[in-house]
């Protein structure tokens, strides 16, 4: 299950599974500290009228998940024809809280006037394993407190004329045998326990006769602080004041940012160039971190998250954003890529979003050589970034502030990392996360990058580090046909043994057209990357019946079926962009279309296809999917 709706303010950040229900909950960093156990629970919603109840999720329910064309606000509805009920949410987080709000319109479909209940049902697990973790009723101010330390979430919630939740249970939640409280309200009244410990859930209820053919509307929110007290302030600022126009207010500030870019989005595709743009904002703390996905939904199926800063996704994130004039978020990552690099000038394979270093699957010995468990691509794109927003903001003094701190040691450090007996960058792991080796994309990167910085020199007055650094970078363009396979195309790599021989990996790789094309300066019509192209086309474009581009010859990540690989949308749009780029419109207007086609209802991109099925697969949503889509489109807009 993929999050067809993700909503967030830079801290807390909230992603909504296919039934319109929470499944994740970070704070107070996008990505790093995720309060419920979304591996195998959600938060409820429940029904009770005419003496019948029924969850949500229970597959009776007829369920659309979208968000609005220009917010970060959902639009779900849920119907139940047996009940003769209907529910509209719209949720969304507080831009100026951290709280998350749910304005729910419920619906007597019935000719009678009913009693109908409503039960918004919320198990966080904030301490490891369900453990420790506290949930109380707080009378004086009538609401619900589940914490543990600095974590507190108060629960509470008003209908909109007035009045507010009249029961609550607590209790306990996957431990010593209990399946949760929410099994309290199936007989739709509540039991009203006031505290439990240890693993817990809790349930609130919303009664109202509401007559038939009419609506009435709940505001439930949850709000996520440090202390009670912190809470329970903002609670009580929601008592007194119109959650609609929160709401409303919520929209505003969406919209705003959407249109405070300096260059106006083109009108075909908006609502996909919007929701891309959102998704894209959403996953960008405060601090600085671009997080690549926040559905941790894939920890269902391997070891670990999408929920981590790779510098190399977050300055393909920002990229478009830089494009259309949104500096903000990209000075704060160059900010965090400059805390977090190394003292030798190289950012590692990826880090957490408070910046300490993140997970790794990369040793640091090859053989029996001792070896840099990083990408080189990460750092050398980090600097060709900084130009690019310094080309598109024109802005001296974020490049005065990173030049002695950041660009001086990391394209210092492209300079020394290279093989003399090769004249290419050393070894590293590819962008794939998989091969060691010298790839045709990393050193292309690295040209990128050392171009950038002596571009960036210049700037900053500094000739001779700018004369160096461009020396070095044509240097290592003029050793690039040893990446050039005789039949024709740039080979994913090759790794430099110590006996000084070259083992090469002939795989044909996406990243190996992408790579020259986009970054190592070549002309558009040299045989190289042309012919690269045909091969592209011919091996690895269309290999399946769901039709895309895989990332390369037999990748088998999440390969399910007897296939050269499963489609990529990075892939595929990549190779739409050089399309676009040698005019070739229509090849690149085919691959846009085909990717426009994959996005789910709420305009949500994945990271893969199955090859038969075009069913997502791996995470939903990823960025840097939505990222490129945005570049994609934009190329062609100017065609």
């Amino acid at each position: 299950m993929g999050r067809p709706v993700v909503l967030s303010n830079g801290q807390l950040f909230v992603g909504l599974d296919e039934s319109g229900l929470v499944h994740d909950f970070y704070y107070p960093y996008v990505g790093l500290e995720n309060l419920t156990n979304a591996r195998s629970s959600q938060h409820k919603i429940g029904i009770w009228a005419d003496g019948q109840f029924s969850w949500t999720n229970d597959g009776s329910w007829q369920i659309s998940v979208n968000f609005e064309d220009d917010a970060l606000i959902s639009h779900i509805q849920m119907n139940n024809p047996k009940l003769q009920i209907n529910l509209h949410l719209q949720d969304f987080i507080d831009p100026d809280n951290n709280a998350f709000v749910r304005h729910i319109t419920v619906t007597n479909l019935a000719e009678a006037e009913r009693d109908i209940r409503l039960f918004m049902h919320q198990v966080f697990e904030i301490s490891r394993n369900g453990r420790a973790d506290t949930a109380l009723y707080v009378p004086d101010e009538h609401y619900l407190l589940d914490y543990k330390g600095r974590y507190c979430l108060l629960i509470a919630g008003k209908f909109n004329d007035g009045g507010d939740f009249d029961q609550y249970a607590v209790g306990n939640y996957g431990i010593e045998g209990k399946a949760g409280t929410f099994k309290d309200a199936e007989d739709g009244v509540l039991s009203e326990n006031a505290v439990e410990h240890g693993g817990v859930d809790s349930v609130i209820r919303f009664q109202r006769l509401i007559p038939g053919g009419q609506s009435t509307t709940v505001n439930y929110w949850i709000i996520a602080a440090s202390s009670q007290n912190d809470a329970q302030t903002i609670h009580q600022a929601y008592k007194k004041i119109d959650l609609h126009e929160k709401l409303a207010s919520t929209r505003a500030h969406w919209q705003h940012w959407l249109n405070e870019g300096d260059i106006a989005l083109p009108e075909l595709h908006r609502r996909s160039l919007n929701h891309s743009l959102l998704v894209v904002k959403a996953h960008c703390d405060d601090r600085g971190s671009v997080l690549a996905s926040g559905d941790s939904s894939i920890f269902n199926y391997g070891r670990d998250y999408y929920c981590y800063c790779w510098p190399r996704d977050a300055a393909y994130a920002l990229w478009p954003l830089v494009r259309l004039g949104h500096f903000t978020e990209a000075k704060r990552f160059f900010s965090f890529a400059r805390d977090t690099m190394h003292p030798d000038g190289y950012l590692m394979h990826k880090y957490q979003p408070d910046r300490a270093i993140g997970s790794t699957w990369h040793p640091l010995v090859h053989g029996r050589r001792k070896e840099l468990a990083i990408q080189e691509d990460e750092t050398a794109c980090v600097i060709f970034m900084i130009n690019e927003y310094y080309e598109s903001s024109k802005d001296e003094a974020l490049v005065a502030e990173m030049y002695h701190t950041f660009i001086v040691p990391t394209a210092n450090f492209l300079c020394k990392f290279i093989d003399k007996e090769t004249g290419l960058p050393h070894a590293s792991y590819d962008l794939w996360e998989e091969k060691f080796l010298t790839s045709t994309y990393t050193v292309s990167t690295v040209i990128a990058g050392l171009l950038a910085g002596a571009k960036l020199a210049k700037l900053m007055g500094e000739d001779e580090d700018a004369m160096r650094w461009k020396h070095v970078a044509e240097d290592i363009r003029g050793n690039l046909d040893k990446l050039y396979h005789a039949d024709g195309y740039f080979v994913k790599g090759f790794l430099l043994e110590e006996s000084g021989e070259l083992t090469y990996d002939n795989t044909l790789d996406i990243s190996s057209l992408y790579g020259p094309y986009m970054y190592a300066g070549l002309s558009l019509n040299d045989v190289r990357l042309t012919s690269t192209a045909k091969q592209a086309e011919s091996r690895i474009l269309n290999t399946s019946p769901g039709g895309g581009v895989i990332r390369y010859e037999h990748d088998n990540y999440f390969l399910t079926k007897n296939y050269s690989g499963n489609p990529w949308l990075v892939s595929t749009l990549w190779l739409a962009q050089y399309y676009a780029s040698v005019e070739q419109f229509d090849k690149a207007q085919a691959l846009l279309d085909w990717s426009l086609a994959r996005e789910t209802e709420s305009g949500i991109l994945s990271e893969q296809f199955d090859p038969e099925t075009n069913a997502p697969l791996s995470v939903l949503p990823l960025v840097w999917s939505h990222a490129e889509m945005i570049n994609t489109i934009l190329d062609l807009s100017k065609s």
